[in-house]
């Protein structure tokens, strides 16, 4: 599982010339999930979403969490975040996870964000064609790698 993290103002998710989603300052999570994700990917990725501390401080130090500052919460699929790019020019998305195993995870993840959160998380649709509007905050855009723990 991976996901773009992206430190927002603002963020909308828009369907058929229709706002579905809109957040304040807070995340815009980028999710991309293959098969092999299991929910030991869905807990730690929630945790350290939920705690990745990438706000200001009073000091202007990035020394606080989306916890802490209250922050909204929009997560968007995104399966082209695991493209294989080294041959040729066209990407191969082969390693994102099909929707029959994508979905249950994406819902579980968004689930288990809420827990951690302690708040309600924000989506887009899964699979739909969506406009994803952003005022990117710093900027401080972070990608992890629930397969890259070490």
């Amino acid at each position: 599982m991976k996901v773009v993290i992206q430190r927002v103002l603002k963020a909308s998710v828009t369907i058929e010339d229709k706002i579905v989603a809109s957040i304040g300052h807070g995340l815009l999570i980028l999710l991309g999930i293959v098969d092999k994700d299991t929910q030991e990917d869905i807990n730690w990725l929630s945790n350290k979403v939920a705690n990745l501390r990438i706000f200001g401080n009073e000091n202007g130090v990035m020394n606080k969490s989306i916890l802490e500052i209250h922050g909204d919460a929009l997560v968007v699929s995104q399966f082209t975040l695991h493209a294989l790019t080294k041959k040729g020019n066209r990407p191969s998305y082969i390693k994102a996870a099909k929707p029959a195993v994508a979905i249950p995870i994406y819902e579980a993840f968004v689930k288990q964000l809420e827990l951690d959160l302690n708040k309600k998380v924000l989506t887009g649709e899964f699979g739909a064609d969506m406009k994803v509007e952003l005022t990117n905050d710093g900027p401080v855009t972070i990608i992890i790698d629930s397969k890259n723990k070490e």
